[in-house]
């Protein structure tokens, strides 16, 4: 089993990889394989739905001078997902925004997979940015991964973030919590559970 961890931060090493690597501690305790993933600090352009990636068999968006294209054939052989990022202005930041929009839109290959968001701010801001992150998951169909509080660490440093003991012991039982759901959803699949059944996809416009 392997969790993909995507680093939404400008900096590579900041307070949000400090975050990650204490989730990423706790998987691989619990024999989880992991890669964390870095958008980097390069721009990452906007979905347009163009519907591009609906035309190519493979899920891939038409842009390919950025790292989506790359994080979606990661995905493929991906269980689950942890996706983080810093607070900019009460919300995500620019770069991990732009790419989960064109990372879920291109990308088939979600479904039934857990996902945790996890946010890294100075102050405040960060249960709105939180928020944000999670309505990625809910509309693909992910079981969400919780913690036991609101997965996010304060600091304006990764050394802060270190000193911030509720938010790392957050981010440490999130990483036990991503292991025991993914164990469970294997040992289901060994028992002969098959997925959820799916309905015929029913889209309506609200157009009087």
């Amino acid at each position: 089993m392997k969790v993909l961890l995507i680093n939404g931060s400008p900096k590579a090493k900041g307070c949000t990889y400090t975050a990650l690597c204490e989730v990423e501690k706790e998987l691989i305790k619990e024999g989880i394989t992991t890669e964390i993933l870095h958008v980097g600090s390069k721009p990452i352009r906007g979905c347009m739905a163009c519907g591009g990636c609906f035309k190519d068999d493979n899920g891939k968006c038409i842009f390919n001078d950025d790292i989506v294209n790359i994080a979606l054939e990661k995905a493929k052989e991906a269980d689950g997902f942890i996706f983080g990022s810093p607070v900019h202005y009460a919300a995500a930041s620019g770069q991990i925004t732009s790419f989960l929009d064109r990372f879920f839109y291109a990308g088939n290959c979600f479904q039934y997979k857990p996902g945790a968001a996890v946010v890294s701010c100075r102050r405040g801001g960060s249960t709105a940015a939180f928020d944000q992150l999670n309505k990625y998951f809910t509309i693909s169909n992910m079981p969400v991964v919780s913690s036991q509080y609101w997965n996010m660490v304060h600091g304006n440093t990764p050394e802060e973030v270190k000193q911030d003991l509720e938010g790392m012991q957050t981010m440490r039982t999130l990483g036990r919590n991503m292991a025991w759901l993914l164990k469970c959803i294997q040992a289901g699949k060994e028992a002969g559970i098959t997925l959820p059944e799916k309905e015929e996809r029913a889209v309506t416009n609200f157009i009087r």
